[in-house]
């Protein structure tokens, strides 16, 4: 969607570089909703043992993703100072209002 715009873009692979807490810290003060949003309760939360309402407050949340960075939420996009959960796709254009 970003390049249909014709909107540069810059990726960032935290898998391979992972993020850290202050930038997990930065990109969650940017985001609106609930901060549990920010974990992917998928298979591998599931493998982990892991309770969905254990991870509703800002530290826990960060604290996982810290630690569990495959378990983040993708893909943030980030625009000035606010950022979307581009999940599904549409949730982009909030950006661009």
């Amino acid at each position: 969607m970003l390049a249909r715009r014709g909107v540069e873009f810059d990726t960032v692979e935290y898998l391979k570089n992972p993020l850290s807490r202050a930038e997990l810290e930065k990109i969650a003060a940017m985001l609106e909703g609930p901060i549990g949003d920010l974990v992917r309760k998928d298979k591998r939360f599931g493998e982990l043992g892991l309770n969905a309402g254990d991870y509703v407050a800002r530290g826990a949340v960060l604290d996982l993703l810290a630690k569990h960075p495959e378990l983040m939420q993708r893909p943030i996009v980030i625009r000035g100072r606010r950022a979307v959960i581009a999940r599904p796709s549409e949730k982009l254009l909030a950006l661009f209002e």
